[in-house]
């Protein structure tokens, strides 16, 4: 491969590439839709566009790793179900207010 050649080849998406990027490697829609099964509305409402999609991972209170994985695998006609399913998977951020009260009520 010839350094001009390797040069413009992609480099592939990691916890670093930005909602830009992704929408700027699949012009057809595709990072667009992924990130609306997501609910996130980055591609809509361009709030955060350069953002990491690590972080925008955690601002939306998903797990970084599996929406990683659900954006890698868009470079092979995927994902599937059940990547999406647990790249979608919301984390409850809020703190249980029983253990809270238990926590302080001694």
């Amino acid at each position: 491969m010839s350094a001009p050649a390797a040069a413009d080849a992609p480099q592939p998406v990691s916890g670093s590439t930005t909602i830009v990027q992704l929408l700027e490697r699949y012009p057809g829609g595709e990072a667009a839709e992924l990130m609306a099964r997501l609910a996130w509305p980055c591609a809509h409402c361009s709030g955060a566009l350069h953002e990491p999609i690590s972080l925008a991972a955690k601002r939306h209170a998903n797990r970084a790793g599996p929406v990683v994985r659900a954006f890698r695998a868009l470079e092979h006609g995927g994902p599937s179900e059940a990547e999406i399913a647990e790249a979608a998977a919301k984390l409850d951020k809020r703190a249980d207010p029983a253990a809270l009260w238990a926590r302080y009520a001694r």
